[in-house]
């Protein structure tokens, strides 16, 4: 298993991370039309991706028993446009990504997406918190999400025995899981934190809810007239097809088998370099081609994702190229695999840390 693999050290560390940086460097200064092109052009296949499946959903409403087909498009593109949206528009524009083109719509620190999760709620736990502490216990709220026991290293207790059912809940109803991860309710359950506060940290959510929530299962359903539950139906689907798209990237980027976790104490003196090598350690890419690249918003390179995440997703194939070598000279591990092979090591995770394990390993320095 390469996830045994010792960590690199020293001088040969710092020369790893200073080639990586020469490699951030060169794409830096590459950054021009085809990038701010290739955003727009996304954002124009999110647009037309919606109508044509909404359209296409209305179109099958008055007889959906007769032209389920039609309705089976509909969702299928209402449910790429939502994944796009989320994947390759939103969470790329969010990271800042395209900050240097100076266009109002497409600034990291104002854009709003088609998710329930405020925005201002992901640049913190996401951009922030997850990135800056990529699988450090304690630190990084994505480890697990508070609800699952992914890596022996962490605690055992009874609650986990229910994983398995808590993360298929957790994939059907993703983008509620990723709204409320803000808010960080094991607070309040243990008495951390008084619920009197809950309605006003959850102001921004609550400001969010009747919108998103709205559009999707009141505005566009009731626009249908008599065919109301067509409509409802249809959307409700699109959304699961985003929901359980995203939890399986996600989920395969950051917790297969040959993943690792870290403690603070790992990370107290952390130079660069030791920040790029933890990001290498704690993900996973996903193989394919540029449909499976589309579709995942880039992150099936989600360790290229890790290492660079405000450079243009766009360029993560090209850079993967360069970085896998880098590891290669270096030694260190660099885990990708096909999608069945990847979400297979995540359910394998879910189901063996659901019973009482403990670590066989602890990373060692080269």
């Amino acid at each position: 298993m390469t996830a045994h693999a010792p960590l690199l050290t020293g001088e040969r560390l710092e020369a790893f991370g200073a080639e990586l940086d020469t490699l951030r460097e060169k794409h830096v200064r590459d950054l021009g039309a085809a990038d701010a092109r290739y955003i727009r052009r996304v954002r124009h296949v999110v647009r037309w991706t919606e109508v044509l499946g909404r359209i296409a959903i209305y179109g099958a409403a008055p007889a959906p028993w007769l032209l389920w087909p039609l309705w089976v498009l509909g969702v299928l593109l209402l449910g790429i446009s939502k994944i796009v949206d989320n994947m390759e528009l939103g969470h790329n524009v969010i990271h800042g990504q395209y900050d240097w083109m100076n266009d109002p719509s497409l600034q990291g620190d104002r854009f709003q997406w088609d998710h329930l999760c405020p925005s201002d709620w992901w640049r913190q736990t996401h951009n922030h918190s997850h990135h800056q502490w990529t699988n450090v216990r304690g630190k990084d709220d994505d480890v697990g999400y508070g609800l699952l026991r992914i890596f022996p290293e962490q605690r055992w207790t009874p609650f986990a025995l229910g994983q398995p059912i808590y993360a298929a809940l957790l994939a059907v109803f993703y983008q509620t899981g990723i709204a409320i991860q803000h808010l960080k309710l094991g607070r309040y359950v243990k008495g951390r934190r008084s619920w009197r506060y809950f309605l006003s940290d959850a102001k921004p959510l609550l400001r969010k809810l009747p919108w998103q929530g709205g559009k999707d299962y009141v505005f566009f359903p009731l626009l249908a007239g008599p065919f109301f539950l067509p409509v409802l139906l249809g959307n409700m689907a699109a959304n699961l097809v985003r929901n359980l798209w995203t939890f399986v990237v996600i989920f395969c980027g950051h917790f297969t088998a040959d993943a690792i976790t870290f403690t603070p104490a790992q990370v107290k003196d952390e130079t660069r370099a030791g920040w790029y090598q933890r990001q290498i350690r704690g993900s996973s890419n996903i193989a394919g081609g540029f449909l499976m690249n589309f579709m995942t918003g880039n992150l099936s390179h989600q360790i290229e994702h890790h290492l660079f995440p405000d450079l243009p997703a766009r360029r993560y194939a090209d850079m993967a190229v360069e970085v896998k070598a880098l590891c290669a000279k270096y030694g260190v591990p660099y885990n990708t695999g096909s999608l069945p092979k990847q979400f297979g090591e995540v359910v394998w995770r879910i189901f063996r840390h659901a019973l009482p394990s403990r670590p066989h390993w602890v990373p060692a320095a080269a």
